[in-house]
């Protein structure tokens, strides 16, 4: 039986690590944090190999452990969603073209599509979500998809750093850290998927 079960090319630990970070942005950009994921990040350590990126783990640390879930979760509303819509507008279609559910959505739907790739039936959000797309991003990482690099430039490179910046610039410290360190990590994945 076991020369029956699939295997599956081992990800190279930086592929992984890109991918969690990925994930991580996608989270905290989709929903705000519980308790246990405040937790978890207030208990990061950072990395000096890398000081601007050792320091932006570091702020976002320092915001997670001074954040509340309750706090998290107005702020979220706040910045990203809004009761019609947040300070923060985090889809592709609105930093291309000022409106939503317009053309770069269609041609992210082609690519998602053409990658095997599908938005889940509980998600609320269109595809052009900024953390969607981080997701879809941590999904090609893992699989160490050839196409990731020509995905980032079409689908995430032309406005994501505008968004985050704005994020950044906001007076919620937990996604104003949230928003320096993705500014950060899409700065290297400018220069890794090249």
């Amino acid at each position: 039986m076991d020369d029956l079960i699939a295997t599956t090319p081992s990800v190279s630990e930086h592929d992984a690590l890109r991918a969690d970070i990925y994930r991580l942005l996608a989270r905290l950009l989709l929903a705000p944090p519980d308790a246990e994921l405040l937790d978890f990040l207030a208990g990061l350590e950072a990395d000096d190999e890398d000081p601007e990126m050792a320091a932006s783990w570091r702020g976002l640390a320092a915001a997670a452990a001074a954040t509340t879930p309750d706090r998290a979760a107005r702020d979220h509303f706040a910045l990203l969603v809004g009761v019609i819509q947040g300070e923060i507008t985090p889809y592709a279609s609105w930093y291309l073209h000022g409106t939503l559910m317009d053309e770069p959505l269609v041609a992210l739907r082609r690519d998602l599509r053409r990658l095997g790739l599908a938005r889940t039936e509980e998600s609320r959000d269109p595809e052009d979500h900024l953390g969607a797309l981080c997701e879809a991003m941590a999904l090609l990482a893992e699989r160490d998809d050839p196409e990731q690099a020509r995905f980032f430039a079409a689908h995430l490179a032309p406005w994501a750093d505008r968004c985050l910046a704005e994020l950044a610039a906001s007076q919620a410290a937990l996604y104003a850290e949230t928003g320096r360190l993705g500014l950060g990590f899409l700065a290297r994945e400018h220069h890794y998927l090249r």
